[in-house]
């Protein structure tokens, strides 16, 4: 196997292990930068270059997104402890 593929495979796990066992949002939007960019490396490495080029335009937005997300909901429930609804 070659040395970029080992690279983007220990990428995508070290990325997928943060996401699944890291606690705090933020971090695991960190942890999802990492699988991703695995994710395009072992797409180039593997010369699906169209492929890369879509992944590599999508996952900035997609990353952007989980960060709104994030923010939504953090203030979803930061009304919720105003308002008295703690059920949540």
């Amino acid at each position: 196997m070659e040395i970029i593929s080992i690279l983007a495979m220990a990428l995508m796990v070290i990325g997928a292990f943060g996401i699944i066992f890291l606690k705090k949002p933020l971090d695991k939007v960190i942890m999802f930068s990492i699988l991703d960019a695995g994710f395009v490396l072992a797409v180039v490495a593997f010369k699906y270059f169209d492929v890369a080029l879509f992944a590599a335009l999508a996952d900035p937005l997609s990353t952007l997104v989980f960060i709104l997300a994030i923010v939504k909901i953090n203030e979803i429930r930061k009304n919720k402890v105003k308002s008295g609804e703690l059920n949540d």
